[in-house]
């Protein structure tokens, strides 16, 4: 069942989605050669916290920590360790607030560069605008109106287009709201027609999200740790999501 929120229910979203941008956005000032996941964990939790937030990966049964990090092949759901990261690796960090009865979902994935980095622009570069550029025309579609497989469809043609990068198949979007995980399911890909993917309808809060890899689409779990999972291939992956409302006057971004 699609759960509709109201005004006041957005309006305590945006917030919980306020104190997510915050927080994600300092953490990724702090990406750097030599610093660990399990560092950028603690500070994204300690920044959750002073805000008045609440971690809310933390709610999730069986995992404890703040944020998902997802390094190089890993996909998602990869739990911090103590891996100290390197010039030129590719980084995803999906992070959640739980604030006052709501959770905000978000992630963005960039590449790791040093102060002096001499690193330059590449494939994994472009690979890397490409699923930015997916996230945002996504969220375009995300109109009064529309269906889902709008979104799906935009996700999928400027992902695959590229030639080489996939859609993973087996993870998608999905409904936020006093669950992290709510329906309907947003993929980043369409099957079958767009009219029969749901509607989007006033007050429907959904975590639009990009999960692409430079290879094929094909994941596997990894680490024997029942949550990471990564690209079958080695090839590279990447994550890009906001928590999005449904207004009649437009999609409102609540991670911002």
């Amino acid at each position: 069942m699609i759960k509709i929120k109201n005004k006041e229910e957005v309006e305590i979203m945006q917030k919980s989605g306020h104190i997510l941008a915050e927080t994600l956005f300092e953490v990724l000032k702090h990406i750097r050669p030599g610093i660990s996941e399990k560092e950028i964990d603690k500070l994204a939790n300690d920044l959750i916290v002073k805000q008045g937030g609440e971690p809310g990966f933390k709610k999730v049964p069986g995992y404890h920590n703040a944020t998902c990090i997802s390094t190089n092949e890993v996909v998602v759901h990869g739990i911090p360790s103590d891996y100290k990261l390197k010039e030129g690796d590719v980084i995803g960090i999906d992070c959640g607030v739980f604030y006052k009865g709501f959770h905000s979902d978000m992630s963005e994935t960039i590449r790791v560069r040093g102060e002096n980095s001499k690193l330059k622009r590449d494939e994994v570069d472009k690979f890397l605008e490409t699923g930015k550029m997916a996230l945002g025309e996504g969220i375009k579609m995300a109109k009064y109106g529309n269906h889902v497989g709008d979104i799906s469809k935009t996700i999928q043609d400027i992902v695959e287009k590229q030639g080489g990068y996939s859609v993973v198949r087996s993870l998608v979007g999905h409904g936020v709201g006093r669950n992290l995980h709510e329906e309907p399911e947003i993929p980043g890909y369409l099957e079958g027609k767009i009219e029969n993917t749901p509607l989007l309808k006033e007050g429907m809060v959904i975590a639009i999200e990009v999960i692409y890899n430079m290879g094929a689409s094909d994941v596997v779990y990894a680490n024997n740790d029942g949550w990471t999972i990564k690209t079958e291939d080695g090839s590279i992956s990447g994550v890009f999501e906001r928590t999005v409302a449904i207004t009649k006057d437009g999609p409102l971004v609540l991670t911002k």
